[in-house]
């Protein structure tokens, strides 16, 4: 049994993650200042003896006895972390450095949840770990872009000048149960708009593309990045290299809810990605060959299952 530390554990990842960690039989810190997390989301675990839920910002510093941390804490959808970018900013980075402090202090393990979203709109494809990516440090998306890139700068310097034991994945396009309903991300975007019976929003032509990830696979792939030799920290791309174009994901989701939407188009938000997709070789190599399981059809139906008990 390990003391487990887990940022942003209220948010949509976050609450799959403590679920999964309580079942291994860990005790789990979870921390979130409700900005995109949901006490809903782990309101089914309060009852458990092993889980402590605090409300709490990672931009101030927060003290606690663990053995590991996951820093999962920032929004992650342009929605939300476009509505005050300096917070979000600030988010990343001295969260970063509060939890960095914490696990040198009481020698933790610690994983940074970083994105796909440091390749940027990239012109390699797919996209292998050493590829440094094209990211517009000045556009609309750069506050968690480079947030994310600036953390993982602090996590390396942090393992080099203090001999903290970091590991660090990039998370590609995840989706499932306990996704935020309006958090302007494709797949809660089409699902709303498709069992609602309102037109579905294609943006640009719909052919760029992207690889989703159901989120129990993603769980899976970051509890075996922690569990690795402490000599590897990765990075390490956790995505399902099976890539779809928005239309696509439009018109299976059609399908699946047997809607009558019909899709309109709208222009290209800027520095939108027209590619994403993950080279998941070192996952497989160093993770146990580790591989998502979950296909796009199935997870989708569990997720249109969700979000049509919302509704």
């Amino acid at each position: 049994m390990t003391k487990i530390l887990v940022t942003g554990g209220a948010g949509f990842i976050g609450s799959h993650l403590c679920e999964r960690l309580l079942k291994e039989g860990h005790d789990v810190v979870c921390l979130d200042n409700y900005f995109t997390g949901n006490k809903n989301n782990v309101i089914h675990l309060m009852g458990n003896p092993r889980f402590e839920l605090v409300r709490h910002d990672v931009i101030e510093p927060y003290m606690a006895e663990v053995e590991e941390i996951y820093n999962l804490a920032c929004p992650a959808s342009p929605v939300h972390y476009q509505y005050n970018a300096i917070k979000t900013v600030k988010t990343s980075i001295l969260g970063a450095i509060n939890m960095l402090g914490l696990a040198k202090r009481v020698k933790a393990k610690i994983l940074q949840a970083s994105t796909s979203e440091v390749y940027g709109d990239p012109e390699e494809h797919p996209q292998p770990e050493n590829y440094h990516g094209n990211v517009n440090t000045v556009g609309l998306r750069a506050c968690y872009d480079e947030g994310k890139r600036c953390v993982e700068t602090l996590f390396m310097d942090y393992r080099r000048q203090n001999n903290v034991c970091i590991k660090i994945v990039r998370i590609f396009n995840t989706y499932g149960p306990r996704m935020h309903p309006d958090d302007g991300r494709v797949v809660s975007n089409f699902i709303m708009q498709a069992l609602a019976g309102r037109d579905i929003t294609i943006y640009g032509t719909g052919r760029q593309t992207r690889s989703f990830q159901y989120v129990d696979d993603l769980v899976e792939g970051m509890t075996r990045m922690m569990n690795t030799p402490d000599d590897f920290c990765g990075p390490v791309n956790i995505g399902n290299p099976n890539e779809f174009t928005m239309l696509e994901l439009a018109n299976l989701v059609v399908k699946l809810t047997n809607s009558r939407s019909k899709l309109v188009y709208l222009p290209l938000p800027a520095d939108d990605p027209k590619q994403r997709r993950p080279d998941i070789a070192l996952a497989k190599e160093k993770l146990n060959n580790w591989q998502p399981h979950v296909q796009l059809e199935d997870g989708l139906k569990r997720t249109i299952d969700y979000f049509a008990q919302l509704i």
